[in-house]
């Protein structure tokens, strides 16, 4: 394998970036010379808008079909400090206030010390680490600066979805079922988010099955509403256990387990119009599950399961545990443990609705320890406030592999503030080891 070597890299600040304004349409008027009696109209011959200049701090590298950033590249636009691990393989960027950790030939990365599977693995070329633009803006990019995403409206309703019912058990072990455990949450979980002004619809309200596209249907009937579907894992492999999240998987990538990375099948596939919320849904309150309970962290994650793929509104899929190994099996059949998750669940989305009406930052899951241990965190005081800085640029459009991919829409700036403290990772594989289930299978 080549060595690589990167150099330790500091940027005192991010740069500025600058779109090319598209041209006014040009506007021609003709008139007649020989006739005295009448002048002609001025006639408006508009011109196409050029297309924004290339942006001049991103360095974008073709490899194959896909576009690519180096990794110093991010960190001097981030105005991040870099490190190379021991291996030469993990490279470790941080500001204080961000936190991004990447691996060679590994879909892995540690964002602001939790999990994520990134869409494709990072590579390596000319002696430098490349990340595909696609997770650069996908992943990343929401994560280091979440008030850049464009958010409309407000959140006033949230749809719970207690996975499986009737006949469909879901996984299940002597203590308990899935689909009960699930409906149970959802019911401790409504007053909860009712306390906090939120008009909460379920699923389902007993013990029946609801059909996949059904409770897509309940969703979409809602407005100002985000989508959280709750499950409890179970898996071949005994040993597996800790708590893990989902939302859709871009246009022209593949799911977290999809290892193939085939380009032909993914193309094929849908994305939504709500990606980029759905993912920040995901984040926050993947943080706030990971910050009030001391599970492991199985990571945030990317699938095209149903009832995400045909839900038109931010929507997520929360896994609270596997019932196949005996230690997470046994706190999941404890009713204390599961108002607990229930209370994590209602932070997050309580967070992420301030992210989308007051653009205030989600806490990240060292504060949400530091809290809970009764410790002060620590901020950086020259650091910008957690306001919206109008001067911050703007995010470089994603493209995805796909034919014909629709522009990504210029974000509004922000400013990130947060003092990360990466969470200890156990080794956990990308391919879920969780038995097929039909309540979220495509």
């Amino acid at each position: 394998m080549t060595s690589l070597r990167l150099c330790s890299f500091a940027i005192a600040g991010l740069l500025s970036l600058s779109l090319a304004t598209p041209s006014l349409a040009a506007k021609s008027k003709a008139k007649s010379k020989k006739s005295a009696k009448s002048s002609a109209k001025a006639k408006a011959s508009p011109t196409p808008s050029p297309s924004p200049t290339p942006n001049k701090d991103w360095q974008v590298i073709k490899v194959g079909p896909r576009d690519y950033l180096s990794v110093d590249n991010i960190a001097k636009f981030y105005g991040l400090i870099g490190n190379v691990d021991s291996t030469g393989k993990t490279v470790v960027l941080n500001n204080g206030r961000n936190q991004l950790q990447v691996t060679l030939d590994s879909r892995e990365a540690i964002v602001n010390g939790v999990r994520n599977w990134l869409c494709f693995p990072v590579i390596a070329k000319d002696d430098k680490f490349l990340v595909s633009r696609i997770d650069l803006a996908k992943t990343i990019e929401p994560q280091l600066r979440p008030q850049m995403l464009p958010q409309k409206g407000k959140v006033l309703t949230v749809v719970l979805d207690p996975g499986h019912g009737g006949f469909d058990k879901g996984a299940r072990n002597n203590l308990g079922m899935e689909k009960n455990y699930a409906l149970d949450v959802a019911r401790r979980l409504r007053p909860m988010l009712q306390k906090k002004g939120f008009k909460v619809v379920l699923t389902r309200e007993n013990d029946v099955f609801i059909p996949l596209h059904m409770r897509a249907r309940i969703a979409n009937a809602t407005k100002d509403s985000i989508f959280v579907s709750l499950h409890f894992n179970g898996a071949s492999n005994r040993e597996a256990s800790g708590l893990e999240i989902f939302s859709l998987t871009p246009r022209g990538a593949p799911s977290t387990d999809d290892d193939a990375l085939a380009l032909h099948f993914v193309n094929m596939q849908a994305g939504s119009p709500v990606d980029a919320q759905s993912f920040a849904l995901s984040s926050t309150v993947f943080h706030s599950m990971l910050g009030h309970l001391p599970e492991v962290d199985r990571g945030i994650k990317r699938a095209r399961f149903a009832v995400l793929r045909h839900t038109k509104i931010s929507a997520i899929l929360v896994e609270g545990g596997f019932l196949t190994e005996t230690e997470n099996s046994k706190r999941v059949a404890d009713a204390a443990w599961r108002e607990k998750f229930a209370e994590a669940l209602s932070v997050g989305i309580e967070n992420y609705r301030n992210l989308v009406e007051k653009k205030q930052r989600p806490m990240l899951v060292a504060e949400y320890r530091a809290q809970a241990a009764g410790e002060i965190t620590v901020v950086d005081l020259t650091a910008p406030p957690s306001k919206i800085d109008e001067t911050a640029p703007p995010m470089v459009p994603v493209t995805n592999p796909a034919a014909n991919p629709a522009p990504e829409a210029n974000q509004p700036p922000m400013v990130p503030v947060i003092d990360p403290s990466p969470t200890p990772t156990p080794e956990v594989s990308p391919t879920p080891s969780s038995t097929p289930d039909p309540n979220r299978e495509p």
